[in-house]
């Protein structure tokens, strides 16, 4: 599955418009205990554990959009956006992902 942040794709056409579709997924409060327990991962500041996690909750969430996406017919998803959302005011919190663009398919350009 195609899926792009722009509008367009160079030398094809959209030929239909399946609507937005969507991928979410969640990390859960437990990574933090992970990743708190193992600070000697933490290199500049950075915890590799915490953008492993995230890295794996967005391939989720773009996963679930792509799939989305197949069940409609199409073959690309156009105007990708991602979004973070923090599901409450502490460290020890859920953290979802959400994945949204457009379902379309293509035609090469005559």
């Amino acid at each position: 599955m195609l899926m792009l942040t722009s509008q367009m794709i160079e030398g094809k056409r959209i030929s239909r418009y399946h609507g937005i579709v969507t991928g979410d997924a969640l990390i859960g409060a437990n990574i933090y205990k992970d990743i708190f327990s193992g600070v000697r991962d933490v290199v500049g500041g950075r915890t590799s554990a915490y953008e492993r996690e995230l890295a794996r909750a967005r391939e989720l969430a773009l996963s679930s959009m792509a799939d989305a996406a197949e069940r409609l017919g199409a073959d690309a998803i156009i105007g990708v956006r991602l979004d973070y959302h923090n599901l409450g005011g502490t460290m020890g919190n859920t953290i979802l992902v959400s994945a949204t663009g457009t379902a379309v398919s293509l035609k090469d350009d005559d």
